[in-house]
């Protein structure tokens, strides 16, 4: 860092001190809101930043002029995160925005008109990124990590001040996902089934007032939450919103949604293309594809153990384990098919015996009562029409579609 006169320290503070003010009573949002962004747009502050750390008193200059003072409340421990933020000290940071933006929600809640919207998102964006830093600077430093938990509970408060009626609530859906990121990463994704009761049950928001980009992260983050619940219907839809409507250019976030509805598409029985898999980097899903088409459950166990860590990180590791069923039944179809070509008039006579054979020559070791069980399972699931004669040891298949497709829909409870 340069040297800095005290004469230049001053100036730098109170331009950045002006500038605030100047945007409140204008009414201009941008300026205000790049005033506010410590952590996401440092670099246009780091002027202000370098000069705090050479003027040292700076609630006496925040004081002492009225224009000023009338915004103290936001602007001294506003200035106190930015200089703690200069000096990597996270947590002192995040306490100080904290103060900051609960005395800024207070002023906004008086203000008739939603002019400052595009502030407030800023101050949600801020206090979750700030309450990240903080709680990696504090579990290095071996304490308990709490800011994100804090940062959590304030968003509750904008959401809350967003959530009447009026034009406010359009900021609502973007505080929404923002506390969904909080939740998720905390592990406490319970917690969003409030917010979404707020957004859904209560109806007190109509989706289509809100901007698209808040409505794709909203969907897939609720997309997500479905896949936790597997209720892959509902999941499907809502992740293939997300994905239809996510902006053209932005492959990161189409990538970011396709690692769950690819997961959503297999259990509901649909394949996705090669190319696609390619595109978006997502080969860990080949082997998974490849053992779904050909009814190899060897190859479908290895996949899942190679890429154990990612599949579990995502929380796609069960709805994968669960194909299983759909490779038995892709297996069975198979060996129809073969007897079919040999005796037509026999194929729908499937040996128990046969299927052991053709899963142990796969490397699965496997008797006849648990091939049994397998086909019962198959039967019970409608993946396979047909009864088992336990008398002959064989299953006997329907004439009629023995293997149904499950078109879009999941394997049945």
């Amino acid at each position: 860092m340069a040297y800095l006169s005290m004469g230049e320290a001053h100036r730098r503070i109170t331009d950045y001190l002006s500038r605030f003010c100047d945007a409140v009573s204008s009414q201009d949002a941008a300026t205000l809101s790049a005033l506010l962004a410590i952590s996401s747009n440092f670099a246009s502050l780091q002027a202000p930043a370098d000069a705090l750390n050479v003027f040292q008193d700076s609630n006496q200059l925040v004081n002492q002029v009225e224009r000023y003072a009338q915004f103290a409340e936001i602007l001294s421990p506003l200035l106190r995160c930015l200089q703690s933020y200069r000096l990597g000290r996270y947590s002192d940071a995040y306490v100080a925005f904290e103060k900051a933006a609960n005395a800024f929600l207070q002023e906004f809640r008086n203000w008739e008109t939603a002019w400052a919207m595009e502030a407030v998102y800023i101050l949600a964006l801020e206090i979750r990124l700030l309450a990240e830093k903080a709680d990696r600077e504090l579990s290095s430093s071996g304490k308990n990590t709490e800011k994100l938990q804090g940062a959590g509970s304030f968003l509750m408060k904008i959401f809350g001040a967003l959530a009447g009626k009026g034009p406010k609530r359009v900021g609502a859906l973007y505080v929404a996902c923002q506390l969904f990121k909080v939740y998720f990463k905390l592990g406490t994704v319970h917690l969003c089934r409030s917010v979404i009761r707020s957004i859904e049950t209560a109806r007190l928001f109509d989706l289509d007032e809100f901007p698209v980009k808040d409505k794709v992260t909203y969907m897939y983050y609720t997309g997500r939450l479905e896949v936790y619940n597997e209720n892959f219907t509902v999941a499907d839809q809502k992740l293939t919103y997300a994905l239809m409507h996510c902006s053209p250019n932005k492959e990161a976030n189409k990538r970011m949604i396709l690692k769950y509805l690819i997961p959503v598409k297999l259990s509901i029985g649909i394949l996705p293309k090669q190319w696609l898999l390619e595109k978006y980097n997502l080969m860990e899903y080949n082997e998974v594809v490849k053992a779904l088409k050909t009814g190899d459950l060897r190859l479908l166990r290895q996949a899942l153990r190679e890429h154990e860590d990612r599949f579990l990180r995502s929380g796609v590791y069960l709805v994968l384990e669960k194909l299983e069923l759909q490779v038995y039944q892709r297996l069975m179809k198979k060996i129809y098919v073969l007897q079919k070509q040999k005796d037509p008039s026999k194929a729908h006579q499937l040996k128990i015996e046969t299927a052991v054979k053709a899963l142990n020559w796969l490397g699965m070791d496997m008797d006849m009562d648990e091939a049994e069980c397998i086909m019962a399972i198959l039967i019970f699931k409608n993946l396979t029409k047909g009864y088992i004669s336990h008398k002959n040891k064989v299953v006997v298949l329907s004439k009629q579609d023995p293997f149904p497709k499950l078109n879009g829909k999941p394997v049945s409870s």
